[in-house]
């Protein structure tokens, strides 16, 4: 019987080997990349915490083709809650554990998933609340949520309130909003 860590491994390996051939294989237009410098962005802060190392930044994201980059980043965002959730749930079955840290592993767990919700509940917000967003992406770290919309322009008073929905659906938290420009 193969690990979950093996199992997973070679999934992620998978994963890679398929994205590798498909951009290998695609023209270089269709290339998503990340630019930095780009005036396009219009980026919307409150309050500036101490953010997460790990996480990588994204300020303003080109993708010439379609919602190909969110669902990846979707995917890999899952996969690592998933990773953490099996570990979490490996304490919980564990006999060395003790009861405090069982019952903290369960409360992580929980909290993960009422994020995941508060996460999927904000997008279908965000998406519902115009016809001119062709996808959105929320992702949120400890006291930071990240949303990217994708559309070709937002204006203050849209960032403003994608801002408040946040807020609304995350408590007050650092709220970082970004857009991706669409095709056409």
């Amino acid at each position: 019987m193969l690990k979950k860590q093996t199992v997973w491994l070679l999934t992620m390996l998978s994963l890679m080997i398929v994205l590798s051939v498909y951009y290998m294989t695609s023209d270089t237009e269709d290339l998503a990349y990340i630019d930095n410098g780009s005036n396009e962005s219009e980026e919307a802060t409150t309050t500036d915490p101490a953010q997460n190392k790990e996480d990588a930044e994204i300020n303003d994201i080109n993708n010439l083709n379609e919602d190909e980059l969110f669902t990846t980043i979707r995917m890999e965002l899952q996969d690592k809650r998933s990773m953490q959730k099996d570990r979490l749930k490996e304490i919980v079955a564990s006999n060395n554990a003790s009861t405090d840290e069982k019952n903290e592993a369960l409360n992580e767990m929980e909290t993960m998933d009422e994020l995941a919700s508060k996460e999927n509940i904000l997008q279908n917000s965000i998406l519902s609340s115009t016809e001119k967003y062709e996808d959105v992406l929320v992702r949120s770290d400890e006291d930071k949520v990240h949303v990217h919309v994708k559309v070709d322009k937002l204006s203050k008073q849209e960032v403003v309130n994608i801002m408040q929905m946040a807020k609304d659906e995350f408590g007050e938290v650092t709220v970082d909003v970004n857009f991706q420009p669409t095709e056409g």
